[in-house]
């Protein structure tokens, strides 16, 4: 009984708020969207260039590895030391967790390229830059839709933490539920994230699937 009430409250309070709730699931997917699209556009010529140049691997890997072992809350503290509270710097912490599986899936997916099929490449008067371009990113895109993948998820739920420094998304009903003891509040705001991880692996699961497929 218990449960079918709370189920019901749940559902009733989700309904008469749906507006207000829709608007912070399109805030919290635009906030991950920005933060995945600044890590794809850095992490991807930082996977590069580890591959390329064997004496930076380990320092580029060991950077990315040390930004995804800061906790949560302290690395948004620090950005909020140097860029203030709001919505760019919760994108920018984002950017920085979803840099690691990016940059190292990269880097793994062009290590792996068979030496026969490059050699292949050379022997029929392929530059450095035309293997790069045309056999060794091409073969390497299912790691990195697998680092996309989990990047993806870990994203939308550090995005949740986004009130603490001033950005809302899904995290204000999170937080303002925990201040309040509201359980209802609380699942009004980690549903629709969970729903958003879901969604997102799910899709990207497809499309790492149909990149394999499309490489064998």
């Amino acid at each position: 009984m218990i449960e079918l009430d709370f189920i019901t409250g749940l559902t009733q309070y989700m309904i008469e708020n749906r507006s207000e709730l829709l608007a912070l699931t399109i805030e919290h997917i635009v906030m991950v969207a920005y933060g995945m699209a600044l890590a794809l556009l850095v992490g991807i010529p930082l996977g590069i260039i580890a591959a390329r140049y064997q004496k930076l691997a380990p320092i580029i890997i060991s950077a990315t590895n040390i930004l995804q072992l800061i906790p949560s809350l302290a690395m948004l503290a620090i950005l909020t030391l140097y860029m203030g509270l709001g919505f760019q710097t919760m994108v920018i912490g984002l950017f920085f967790y979803s840099l690691m599986p990016i940059v190292r899936n990269t880097y793994v997916g062009i290590k792996e390229v068979d030496d026969s099929v490059i050699e292949a490449g050379r022997g029929s008067g392929m530059t450095p830059l035309q293997l790069l371009g045309k056999i060794q990113f091409p073969l390497s895109i299912p790691f990195l839709m697998a680092g996309l993948r989990v990047a993806s998820v870990i994203a939308v739920a550090v995005a949740c933490l986004g009130p603490y420094i001033g950005a809302e998304a899904l995290g204000k009903e999170i937080i303002s539920g925990i201040s309040l003891q509201s359980d209802v509040k609380i699942y009004a705001g980690a549903i629709p994230a969970t729903l958003l991880a879901l969604i997102a692996d799910f899709m990207l699961g497809k499309l790492e699937t149909r990149s394999k497929q499309r490489m064998a």
